[in-house]
């Protein structure tokens, strides 16, 4: 895509939503693609790394589980 089609798509976005409503669209668009990363790093993490501790989450979870009160 070259310039002026990326300015064509702005000018139609900018005319159905208004002025108003562009910095709510891009915060909104921003804050979409920043959790898609972290839940795709996230995925990464969970497949085999351990916790900061050297344990296993899930071991770390269970013996949390068994301490007395």
């Amino acid at each position: 895509m070259g310039f002026p089609e990326l300015l064509l798509i702005f000018l139609i976005v900018f005319i159905m939503f208004g002025a108003n409503k562009l910095p709510e669209l891009g915060a909104g668009l921003g804050k979409g693609i920043r959790n898609f990363t972290k839940a795709m790093k996230g995925e990464d993490e969970k497949d085999g790394k351990d916790d900061k501790d050297g344990k296993d989450k899930k071991d770390s979870a269970e013996s949390n589980t068994n301490k007395p009160a």
